[in-house]
């Protein structure tokens, strides 16, 4: 019989899964943490960032700021508020724009936009360790904000709430408009991904920031897939945000999302190291133990990767564990097979190979299959059942 604590497996935590990055910017950051940590993964940028060093928007913001110092000026991204210095330096506007900044209270959401305040030469009075825009604006709100002017680097989007939070407390708000978000000029690998999450052949997609989170609707309503895709966020695929603001989309749409307690990168893949495991189906069967991962299988803590027929099989035969499940049953869940039972008797020998036990299923002659599930299971798995 198994032992659960003689098991140390060599793969990684999430071995066997497929994550969707949404990402534009730090895909490759994600996509490496991920793939570190065993995931397979599947990269779609949902959108993409114009830098507006030639927007007309961001030009006359700036020129109001030098014209008119505003009380606090409030930093969100490192590479908006880079690149906000280098558009001015531009326009022979940068030494105005930071002499004036030199006598106003910055706040700045997080350490990376600290660091960009400081090498333009400026210092931040204050940045929250959450990390999180909420907490900047019950800072501001509750110090009271009413007739203070305040300068508001947006993200690609009007930050949902903050500005209207301000205006609301009496503050007058000037929204600095650093970049944009636009979709994709290839829209291929996010079709692509839409098709992987709506067959349900991702088992996680991550988001960092809410642009992509609308974009990636948007995209599926043009198709006419959009309650495909929410019916699939809302059971099967888990939607994984980096923040809170970072779902708002989502869960405008009814969907549910998980998100790290700290609102960063390394935080948001630890918690699908914990969360996606956590999801996986384990069973004893035929003296084993058995957890069906995304596109593979871990028998006794060894990683088998299993072909995607393969997996409709096992998951039919574990909706119903111990239970004899027709070929015809078995049929339906293969996808594109047609009508011939004997794609059923084929995939199942492969998947019985690709376990690397054969014993696991078991042939019931003229009715089906069967998952070997031990009998001392029989009862607590009828009960699920």
């Amino acid at each position: 019989m198994y032992d659960e604590r003689e098991q140390s497996p060599e793969h990684g935590p999430l071995a066997g899964f497929t994550v969707g990055v949404t990402a534009a910017r730090r895909a490759d950051e994600l996509g490496a943490l991920l793939e570190r940590r065993g995931a397979a993964v599947l990269h779609a940028p949902a959108l993409r960032i114009v830098p507006l060093s030639d927007d007309s928007e961001l030009l006359a913001a700036t020129k109001e700021i030098i014209g008119r110092a505003p009380d606090i000026a409030v930093a969100t991204t490192a590479i908006g508020f880079r690149g906000w210095v280098e558009a001015a330096d531009g326009w022979g506007l940068g030494e105005d724009l930071l002499e004036r900044l030199r006598g106003v209270r910055i706040l700045a959401r997080g350490p990376k936009v600290k660091g960009a305040i400081r090498a333009a030469g400026l210092t931040e009075e204050w940045s929250p360790a959450s990390e999180s825009m909420a907490e900047v604006l019950d800072r501001l709100l509750e110090e009271g904000v009413d007739g203070l002017r305040i300068a508001v680097q947006l993200h690609g989007e009007p930050l949902p709430g903050f500005v209207e939070s301000l205006r609301a407390g009496g503050a007058e708000v000037v929204g600095v408009p650093v970049y944009r978000w636009l979709p994709p000029e290839d829209i291929g690998p996010v079709d692509r991904m839409i098709d992987a999450l709506v067959a349900r052949t991702l088992d996680a997609v991550t988001f960092t920031s809410a642009p992509a989170a609308a974009s990636l609707l948007s995209r599926a309503e043009e198709r006419g897939l959009l309650d495909d895709l929410l019916a699939a966020l809302g059971h099967d695929v888990l939607p994984a945000c980096v923040g809170p603001v970072t779902a708002l989309p989502l869960q405008a749409r009814g969907v549910d999302t998980v998100q790290p307690e700290r609102f960063r990168l390394g935080p948001l893949v630890q918690l699908l190291c914990r969360e996606l495991p956590a999801r996986a189906r384990t069973l004893p069967v035929a003296g084993h133990r058995v957890e069906i991962r995304g596109h593979a299988v871990l028998v006794d803590g060894e990683l088998r990767p299993v072909p995607p027929a393969g997996m409709s099989l096992l998951r039919a035969l574990c909706r119903k564990p111990g239970w004899v499940v027709s070929r015809a049953e078995l049929l339906r869940a293969l996808p594109g097979a047609g009508r011939d039972e004997h794609a059923v008797e084929t995939a199942m020998a492969r998947l019985r190979t690709a376990l690397g036990a054969p014993k696991l299923i078991q042939t019931v002659v003229k009715r089906g299959y069967r998952l070997a599930l031990d009998p001392a299971a029989d009862t607590k798995y009828d009960a699920a059942v």
